[in-house]
C-alpha cells in the first residue's frame, strides 16, 4: 500500500529535508526543523506523488488514503491534547501547499480551518478573547469561500468596509466581537445568496475541500504562467501540509511575521524582515497593513516610529535570533523563515533557502565562502546564470536632476523608464506592440504575475518588503517600490495622483528600486560596474570551468562590450549585418544587379575596403584571441528593397530603372528562402563573392598581425555545407586568395577554414566533412529548424500551445531539445573527432547563452560556447557550474 501522508511533530518527524521531491519544500523543512527540536506546530504532508495521482485519476483520491489522513490528524490531536472537530478539544488546522521550488503567492492557502457556528463560542471560550475568535472566524470564511468555494475575495472586502464606515472605524483590529458576529451574519448570507447553498459547518468537509482546493490551484493560471517563467515542470506536482493553528491575532501579545537571515536585495549579513502585531500570516504579505520592523536598526534607517520587535518583544525575539543563525548554519544557506507568536510563545512555520536578488546572492556567496560555511565552488554554483542579467541592468544615473513625486520602499533593486499601466493585461498587451511600462497598483496579487513579467518595473501604494510585489519583483529581477502610500491610484478614472499632479495611462515616470523614489518623467540611467563579489565569483568559476566562452559579434561596439564581459574570441561574425551600413547597401545591390562577374566584381571592389576596414577593428579588439568569420549567409533578395515605393526611390539613387530591379527582385524570390539559395550555395554561384571576402579577412589579418606584433589566426567559417564537396569547392577558393595575399604581402598566414554544422546531413556525414573542415561551430537555430522541420520565425503561434498541452516542456529554439537536435550534435562531434582528433567544437546559435544547453556542450566535450556578448557572463557562469557538476 502506498505512503500517502507523513506526520511530523514533538521533536519527531517521518520525512527529512532531503525530502522535498516527494514532501515538497516546506512539507520537506517543517520535517527538518522539527527534528531539530525547533518549535514548530504538528502536523502532516500529504505528498507530490498524491497530487499527481489526484490530476491522473479525474480529481479523486486512492482508497487507503481517508484511514491515512485520519490517523494523521489523530496524531496532531496526540501532541496538542485536542481533537478536529471537537468543540470540547478545540483542534484548528492551516492547509497550506508546497511544491518542491519554491512559488511565493502562486498557489492556495487555507487558515483557521474547523471553525464553524458551535466551534467559534469554543475558541472564545477557549482563549478567553471573543473579539479574536469571531475575528478568526469571519477570516476563515472569507478565505474558505475564496480558495474552496470560489468567491471573489472583493465580495466581503466590500461588506467589511462599509461595516467598518458605518461604525466609525478606520482598522479592522477597531471591530469589537458583536461587530464582528453582525459581519460575520452578512458574510454567511452572502455566501447563501452567491452559492444557493448555506456555508459549510462541517470540518471534515470543510478539510476535504480544502485539501481538493490546493491541489486544484497547482493547475490554477497565475501557477502555471509561474511554472513557465521558472522553469518549473507541471509533473513535479504540489504536497499539501495540514498543521494545527496558532494564532498571530490573539492579542497585543501575538504577532506573525516573516524574515530572511540576510538582506535578499543587498546581501548584508543582517537580520532583515517584518512584523504585524494582532494579525495572522496573510496580513503581511498581502499588503492591507504596513508592517513593523524585527530588529531596532532597520526600524532606524527607515525612520519609523513604530515600535520593532526587538524593542516590543524581547524575550521572543532573542529566540528567534537564536533560531534564525541555527538554521542558516544548518542549511549552509540565507533563509527565508515565517513565524508566529502566539501569546509570546514563538513557533516556526517555514524556513526555505530565500530568494534573492542577484546583487545578493553574488555577496552572500563569497561572504560564506569566506566564512568557510561553504566551497568556492559551491559558491560558484549557488549563483543562477540567468539572474546575472539584473546586473547588467542600468541605474541611474547620481548626476541626473530628480523630479521625486513620491517615496516607498526600495523593494527590488535597479531602476525603469516606462509608461504608466494600471493593469496587468494592458502590460501585456503593450509589450506586445514593443512599448515599455511600469505596472501601476495599489498592491499586486498573484493573478498579476504576466504582468509583472511584461513590465520594466512595478510600482504599488501598499504593501511592505516582504509584500507579493516585492517578492516576485526580486524573484524576476525586476525594480519595485512598494508602499508609496502619497500616491493615489484610481483605477475607475485610470490616474495616479502625486503632489498633486495628475498622471495618466501613458505617461513616462522612472522607478528606482535602490533608494525607493517614484520620478517624474525618463531619468538618465548608467551601466553598473561590475566589479567586487561579481569578480570573485566570475574569477573562480573562470579557475573551474574548462570551456571558453566567446562572443557573436560584428560591429566593434559588441566586440568591445563582450571583452568587458570576459569573452575570450569571436565565435561568430555575420558579415551579412556589415553590408546593410550606409554606402554599402548600394554597392552590394549594385553587385546584385549586375548581369556578368565583371561587373559583380566591380561592385565587390567597392565592398573590399570596407570589409576590411571592418575586420581590422574585430582583429584589433579581440587582441589576438581566436575569431571566426562567416561568409555571407542569407538570401541575395534580403538586400534588396521590397515594396514599390522602396523599388523606386532606390532604382533612382541607384541610377538605374525601376522596372530592371523590379524583375531582378521578382526573379530572386524564393518560396522557401531559409532553405533556398544562401549559405555555401552563394559561393559556389558567385564564389567571386567568397573570394572578396576571404581577400578583406586575409589583409585585415596581416596588417592587425604587423600593428601588434604577433600572429593573427582568422576563423573562416562556410555556412549551410550539406555536402563535402560544397566545403571542398569553397576552400579551393578561400586557399587560392589566402596564397595570393602571402605573395602580395611577403607575410605567412596561418588560418583555419571550417564550416556551421546547421543541417542534419552535415552532422549525419561529419566524419567525412572533417576530411576538410579544421573546425566545426553547431548553428543550432538553423539546426533546431531544419531537424524539427519548423520555422522560428512561425513556430510561437503553435509552440506555447504545445507547451501548455504538455506536448514539450521548452520552446527548442530556446533551450536545445537535447533529445532530437542535441543527439545530432552528439553524432556530429563524434564523427568530426573520429577523422580529426583535434578538431575544434563550438556552438554559435542563441542556445550558446542558455545554461541548460551549456550543461549539454560540456557533456558532449566541446571546446567553446560563442553567445551575444550580454551573456558573455551568464555563459561563463553555466560552464564553471556544468563542469564543476561534471567532476562530480
Amino acid at each position: 500500500m502506498s505512503k500517502w501522508v507523513y506526520t511530523f511533530g514533538d521533536g519527531a518527524a517521518e520525512g527529512r529535508a532531503g525530502d522535498k521531491n516527494l514532501l515538497g519544500g516546506k512539507g520537506a523543512n517543517l520535517a527538518e526543523m522539527c527534528s531539530l527540536g525547533l518549535p514548530v506546530p504538528p502536523g502532516f504532508t500529504i505528498t507530490t506523488e498524491m497530487c499527481n495521482w489526484y490530476y491522473a485519476n479525474g480529481r479523486r483520491y486512492p482508497d487507503e488514503f481517508e484511514a491515512q489522513l485520519d490517523a494523521a490528524l489523530d496524531h496532531i490531536g496526540k501532541v496538542t491534547g485536542r481533537r478536529f472537530g471537537d468543540p470540547s478539544k478545540l483542534l484548528l488546522v492551516s492547509v497550506r501547499s508546497g511544491a518542491r521550488a519554491s512559488m511565493p503567492g502562486m498557489m492556495d492557502t487555507v487558515l483557521n480551518l474547523g471553525l464553524n457556528d458551535e466551534t467559534v463560542e469554543a475558541l472564545a471560550s477557549d482563549s478567553g478573547d471573543a473579539r479574536f475568535a469571531y475575528d478568526s472566524y469571519r477570516r476563515f470564511i472569507q478565505m474558505y469561500s475564496n480558495v474552496v468555494l470560489g468567491l471573489d475575495h472583493e465580495v466581503f472586502e466590500e461588506i467589511l468596509e462599509d461595516a467598518k464606515a458605518s461604525l466609525g472605524h478606520d482598522l479592522d483590529t477597531d471591530l469589537s466581537a458583536a461587530e464582528w458576529q453582525d459581519v460575520i451574519a452578512l458574510y454567511k448570507a452572502k455566501v447563501e445568496e452567491e452559492l444557493e447553498k448555506p456555508f459549510p459547518q462541517d470540518p471534515r468537509e470543510q478539510l476535504w475541500g480544502a485539501i481538493g482546493a490546493v491541489f486544484s490551484s497547482w493547475m490554477n493560471q497565475r501557477a502555471i504562467t509561474y511554472r513557465r517563467l521558472h522553469d518549473i515542470p507541471e509533473s513535479w506536482g504540489t504536497a499539501v501540509n495540514v498543521q494545527a493553528m496558532v494564532f498571530g491575532n490573539m492579542g497585543d501579545s501575538s504577532a506573525t511575521g516573516v524574515a530572511f537571515t540576510r538582506n535578499p536585495s543587498t546581501g548584508e549579513n543582517t537580520l532583515y524582515g517584518e512584523f504585524l502585531v494582532n494579525a495572522q500570516g496573510e496580513d503581511v504579505v498581502a499588503g492591507i497593513r504596513t508592517p513593523q520592523n524585527i530588529t531596532e536598526a532597520a526600524r532606524i534607517a527607515a525612520g519609523s516610529d513604530r515600535p520593532s520587535m526587538e524593542k516590543l518583544m524581547p524575550d521572543a525575539f532573542r529566540h528567534f535570533v537564536e533560531i534564525s543563525q541555527r538554521l542558516e548554519n544548518h542549511y549552509r544557506d540565507m533563509q527565508d523563515l515565517e513565524f508566529t507568536i502566539e501569546r509570546g510563545k514563538l513557533w516556526m512555520l517555514q524556513t526555505r533557502s530565500g530568494k534573492r536578488t542577484a546583487k545578493a546572492a553574488l555577496k552572500i556567496a563569497v561572504e560564506m565562502a569566506g566564512e568557510g560555511l561553504i566551497t568556492k565552488h559551491e559558491a560558484v554554483c549557488r549563483i543562477d546564470p540567468a539572474s546575472l542579467d539584473q546586473l547588467l541592468h542600468p541605474t541611474i544615473d547620481p548626476k541626473a536632476a530628480r523630479d521625486v513625486i513620491g517615496v516607498g520602499l526600495p523593494a527590488s533593486p535597479g531602476a525603469a523608464t516606462g509608461e504608466i499601466v494600471f493593469n496587468s493585461d494592458e502590460a501585456e498587451e503593450m509589450k506586445s506592440a514593443g512599448r515599455k511600462v511600469i505596472l501601476v497598483r495599489v498592491e499586486t496579487s498573484p493573478e498579476d504575475i504576466h504582468g509583472m513579467h511584461a513590465a520594466q518595473g512595478i510600482l504599488t501604494t501598499r504593501g511592505g518588503m516582504t509584500s507579493h510585489a516585492a517578492v516576485v519583483a526580486r524573484g524576476m529581477g525586476k525594480p519595485c517600490v512598494s508602499g508609496v502610500g502619497s500616491l493615489r491610484v484610481d483605477h475607475k478614472s485610470g490616474t495616479l495622483t502625486a503632489l498633486g499632479q495628475t498622471f495618466r495611462k501613458g505617461d513616462i515616470i522612472t522607478i528606482d528600486g535602490g533608494s525607493g523614489q517614484v520620478l517624474k518623467g525618463a531619468v538618465p540611467m548608467l551601466q553598473p560596474e561590475l566589479s567586487g563579489d561579481f569578480a570573485a565569483i566570475m574569477e573562480w568559476a573562470d579557475a573551474a570551468r574548462r570551456m571558453k566562452v566567446r562572443t557573436n559579434a560584428e560591429t566593434p561596439a559588441d566586440a568591445r562590450m563582450a571583452r568587458s564581459f570576459g569573452a575570450e574570441g569571436i565565435g561568430l561574425c555575420r558579415t551579412e549585418h556589415m553590408f546593410f551600413d550606409g554606402d554599402r547597401i548600394t554597392s552590394v545591390r549594385e553587385m546584385i544587379l549586375a548581369d556578368t562577374e565583371k561587373d559583380r566584381r566591380t561592385a565587390l571592389a567597392k565592398l573590399l575596403p570596407m570589409q576590411r576596414s571592418d575586420f581590422l577593428e574585430l582583429f584589433e579588439i579581440m587582441a589576438g584571441l581566436p575569431v571566426t568569420i562567416r561568409l555571407l549567409d542569407p538570401p541575395l533578395h534580403e538586400f534588396l528593397p521590397k515594396t514599390d515605393e522602396e523599388i523606386d526611390e532606390v532604382a533612382k539613387g541607384m541610377g538605374v530603372s525601376a522596372d530592371k530591379l523590379r524583375q531582378r527582385t521578382e526573379s530572386l524570390h524564393e518560396f522557401n528562402p531559409m532553405l533556398g539559395h544562401r549559405g555555401c550555395r552563394l559561393a559556389v554561384t558567385y564564389p567571386e563573392i567568397a573570394e572578396m571576402q576571404a581577400r578583406a579577412i586575409f589583409e585585415a589579418a596581416v596588417e592587425a598581425g604587423r600593428k601588434a606584433g604577433k600572429l593573427v589566426v582568422p576563423e573562416i567559417m562556410v555556412p549551410l555545407v550539406g555536402l563535402k564537396k560544397e566545403l571542398d569547392y569553397v576552400k579551393a577558393r578561400i586557399d587560392s586568395v589566402a596564397k595570393s595575399v602571402m605573395e602580395e604581402t611577403g607575410v605567412a598566414i596561418e588560418y583555419l577554414t571550417g564550416t556551421m554544422i546547421e543541417l542534419p546531413r552535415a552532422a549525419i556525414r561529419a566524419n567525412y566533412i572533417a576530411e576538410t573542415a579544421e573546425f566545426f561551430s553547431f548553428g543550432t537555430n538553423d539546426l533546431t529548424q531544419t531537424t524539427f522541420g519548423i520555422s522560428r520565425d512561425d513556430a510561437a503561434s503553435f509552440l506555447e500551445v504545445y507547451r501548455q498541452k504538455g506536448i514539450i516542456e521548452q520552446d527548442p529554439f530556446v533551450s536545445l531539445d537535447i533529445e532530437g537536435v542535441g543527439e545530432l550534435v552528439r553524432l556530429g562531434a563524434e564523427k568530426g573527432r573520429a577523422t580529426r582528433p583535434g578538431i575544434k567544437l563550438g556552438i554559435c546559435g542563441e542556445h550558446g547563452g542558455d545554461p541548460a544547453s551549456i550543461g549539454f556542450c560540456e557533456e558532449v566535450g566541446l571546446d567553446y560556447v560563442s553567445c551575444s556578448p550580454f551573456r558573455v557572463p551568464i555563459a561563463r557562469l553555466a560552464a564553471a557550474q556544468s563542469a564543476i557538476r561534471k567532476a562530480g
